[in-house]
């Protein structure tokens, strides 16, 4: 490495954040990356470990000490190359991955992490202020036509491998811009959808077509897409029209919560109102949108959902939230010892929680209660852990205000309906049953269709959609020409 004692001479340096009181007057961005010469001092940090436990911690396998030394001689051109090579997307892992690389670095063993996400989030900003991001078209066109139904992470990643070796993409969505979960489902203060926005700018140029509005295979009747989607496609005309099809949208049956009381309005799932907030935030109309305005606000689930909830109740001027969670308060360090290189449990305060929740661990909901049709609050119970059940502790028994519920409890699998379109065979949990291997890998039990991401492996990380895509485009692209020159 460029420093070989740098991780014993340097601390490691976060990123910053603006106020509370300013950012919550907005839905932008807060995060203050690193400057360049902080950004060389982390990658300076950086050990000669031998072994990089980063790379596999990575979903996508990042090139991570090569980056990192590429700063630290601040060499940033060759730095984003190395950092394309394995992850198509690095503005959208550089701003909400949890990074799992720096779990398993070598310097977290017995001190602080390689700042890595940061350095990733340095260097992409830097490209595209460079101009360094550019159109990569196929030089040569195989004549094969796939299409893609789902335009998140797993599909954008799958098109533009699956276009740089010469086929014809198509992206199905059925929302009326492109981006999936990232677009409608991650706050703006979290993601600017400008990321986004010219991303499909340069896969445009690249030659994939976006067909928004558009939903593929029978939707639940009665549902919400189906009111406002301009056109709908058939799962068979998609397998006769294109010689490979790939399903890549995501895990959407969000989780319920049916106890008594459970009718009461005021109780919303957080995929209410997410999608409700980033569609407002950009000009876009929304009949009888859900707002926390001086409202008590329960949010029950305590994943990454949970806190998007809890930041964008916030700036609707809440009276107070509180975020419960069903699972025992974790420990504020994690025992490195035992759980190095692995992903640690230990208590997790997001920026939303720093700009006002109090958070109930332990706890369960027993009942909504209510008075003319709406929700007032909620009866709960604390639990513990007993033989390896959650039981009800006697005597814990509480009743909170709530003026607005949100259920933010994770999501059990995708769209069923949309699935049996297909005829591909489940798994038990309900999603598309393929697997990983590297022959045949992510075929489906039908003919030509493919699946990746969360329709395939459940709810999961935006990194690891980004890493099945990549994969799937390299077995589709076998597929169709009998070998292939993408990564796996």
């Amino acid at each position: 490495m460029g420093k070989v004692t740098g991780f014993l001479e340097y601390e490691r340096i976060e990123e910053g954040y603006e106020p509370v009181e300013k950012r919550l007057k907005s839905y932008k961005e807060f995060v203050i990356g690193l400057t360049p010469e902080q950004a060389k001092v982390q990658g300076a940090r950086c050990m000669d470990c031998g072994t990089p436990f980063c790379n596999n911690g990575c979903p996508v396998n990042n090139i991570i000490p090569d980056f990192n030394d590429l700063v630290y001689h601040q060499d940033w051109q060759n730095a984003i190359t190395v950092l394309h090579s394995t992850n198509n997307f690095p503005e959208f892992t550089g701003r909400i991955c949890p990074a799992p690389c720096e779990a398993a670095c070598v310097a977290n063993i017995n001190g602080d992490a390689i700042g890595i996400k940061s350095i990733e989030h340095a260097i992409i900003d830097r490209a595209w202020a460079e101009g360094w991001v550019t159109p990569q078209p196929a030089k040569v066109k195989t004549g094969k036509k796939v299409a893609i139904v789902g335009a998140g992470p797993a599909g954008l990643a799958a098109a533009q491998q699956l276009a740089r070796v010469g086929h014809e993409v198509t992206v199905f969505e059925k929302n009326d811009k492109v981006g999936g979960l990232l677009r409608y489902g991650i706050p703006d203060f979290k993601l600017d959808k400008g990321h986004i926005d010219r991303r499909v700018k340069q896969l445009e140029a690249e030659g994939i077509k976006f067909r928004t509005n558009v939903v593929v295979g029978e939707w639940p009747k009665g549902s919400k897409v189906t009111n406002w989607a301009k056109e709908t496609v058939s799962a068979e005309s998609l397998k006769a029209e294109f010689d490979a099809v790939l399903l890549t949208g995501g895990s959407e049956q969000s989780r319920d919560l049916p106890i008594p009381g459970r009718e009461l309005s005021g109780i919303h799932f957080a995929m209410e109102l997410l999608p409700q907030q980033n569609k407002v935030n950009h000009g876009g109309k929304v009949k009888d949108a859900i707002r926390a305005d001086g409202k008590h606000v329960i949010v029950i689930g305590g994943g990454d959902t949970g806190s998007d909830c809890v930041g964008t109740s916030n700036r609707h001027g809440a009276a107070s939230v509180t975020q419960f969670e069903v699972m025992p308060q974790p420990p504020e360090q994690e025992n490195k010892p035992l759980v190095w290189p692995y992903w640690p449990l230990k208590l997790r305060t997001s920026s939303s929680h720093e700009e006002g929740c109090v958070r109930e661990f332990a706890i369960s909901t027993k009942e909504f209660v209510g008075k003319d049709g709406k929700v007032t609050g909620l009866k709960t119970v604390h639990v513990e852990f007993k033989d390896g059940k959650l039981v009800e502790i006697p005597g814990t028994e509480k009743e909170y205000k709530a003026d607005l519920v949100l259920l933010a409890m994770g999501f059990v699998n995708p769209v069923a309906s949309v699935l049996d379109s297909f005829g591909v065979a489940k798994d038990a949990r309900g999603n598309i049953k393929a697997t990983t291997e590297i022959d045949g890998g992510y075929r489906t039990s039908v003919d030509k269709v493919f699946a990746a991401g969360d329709m395939r492996r459940g709810q999961s990380l935006v990194v690891w959609a980004i890493r099945e895509g990549r994969q799937a485009a390299r077995a589709v692209d076998e597929f169709l020409m009998g070998s292939t020159t993408l990564p796996r």
